[in-house]
């Protein structure tokens, strides 16, 4: 399925029934008096937070949604049925905004976490409700209140415990296949992946979710590419795992490039935890490993070297990252 990360949706909460205008006729009753009921409520737009859902993918191309309106009133005192309520599910990370994107309405960031966003509209009263001591015989109803209608914009944020952050083609998307479930799409070529992946990481006891954010380019922080849309699944994450090409000759550079991408995005990413990951260290001489281990170290950082290919260390990577999700 297609990740989409962005929608925007037309949401209208239902209108409120009619009040009804009606009289008691009944067999030896000459002046029944008003017994018209009143509308029923109009259906709610409501957000739901489904951890199953994992993208905006239906409400890109299905934008228009509309809760029931509720029914008139009848004789007898007999009030309206109410509009049956509008539930969109959406990803957990999902934030809701105004139109223009310059308000956050709400986010839905755990799974069955409910969020009213518009109420339907009032059932109108029927004639029984205007009967008083000096008119005992009211012909006044009152409408029901119409629903809203508004025009939102979704936007999730992935919410993955490990994000994995690198330039193109360091490896990411295979080491994610290799530890998860998860097909993202593998190349020997930049770019292959063009939208973020996740995937779950199991074990009998522990589980964590896993997320494959999209190459970072240099200057992405200030919106080149796709800079922004990929740098705002990092927020989420709780941890980094860095994946450096061994295998380039550059190695520093590109680890510098992405540290300072992560930087002038700002909202904190560059104070997560960060796990290098040497990958391609079968492809490479073994002295350039361990020089690279070294600088690293001198920076406190913890070092995997392994190889997404060969599934060299894999396993005590996965392993050091059960420990710090516990």
């Amino acid at each position: 399925m297609a990740f989409i990360d962005k929608a925007k949706i037309y949401v209208r909460s239902g209108n409120g029934g009619h009040g009804s205008l009606s009289f008691r006729r009944e067999k030896f009753i000459e002046f029944g008096g008003p017994d018209g009921g009143n509308g029923g409520k109009g259906g709610d737009i409501i957000f739901k937070g489904n951890r199953s859902v994992n993208t905006l993918q239906k409400y890109r191309f299905n934008q228009h949604h509309k809760a029931q309106n509720g029914t008139g009133g009848s004789g007898k005192l007999r009030t309206g049925a109410s509009g049956k309520d509008l539930i969109l599910e959406v990803p957990c990370g999902t934030e809701i905004y105004n139109e223009e994107m310059s308000i956050k309405v709400s986010e839905i960031l755990k799974h069955d976490q409910i969020y009213y966003f518009l109420r339907g509209g009032q059932g109108g009263k029927g004639n029984a409700h205007f009967k008083s001591s000096t008119n005992r015989a009211p012909r006044k109803t009152q409408n029901g209140e119409l629903g809203k209608e508004v025009t939102i914009r979704l936007k999730l944020k992935l919410l993955a415990d490990i994000g994995l952050v690198g330039m193109p083609n360091a490896g990411k998307s295979s080491i994610l296949s290799m530890l998860t479930n998860a097909s993202p799409k593998v190349a020997d070529y930049p770019f292959t992946t063009l939208n973020p992946n996740i995937g779950m990481v199991q074990t009998l006891d522990q589980e964590f979710i896993l997320a494959d954010i999209p190459g970072i380019i240099e200057e992405a922080s200030t919106g080149k590419g796709l800079g922004h849309d990929f740098l705002s699944h990092v927020e989420r994450c709780k941890i980094l795992i860095h994946v450096l090409d061994c295998s380039e000759n550059n190695v520093m550079k590109n680890y510098e490039i992405i540290r300072k991408e992560l930087k002038n995005y700002g909202n904190g990413i560059e104070e997560k935890n960060e796990i290098i990951a040497l990958n391609k260290i079968d492809i490479v001489d073994e002295k350039v490993i361990e020089d690279l281990i070294k600088i690293f170290k001198k920076e406190y950082k913890k070092v995997f070297e392994i190889s997404a290919i060969t599934s060299y260390n894999l396993n005590n990577l996965k392993k050091y990252c059960l420990e710090l999700v516990k």
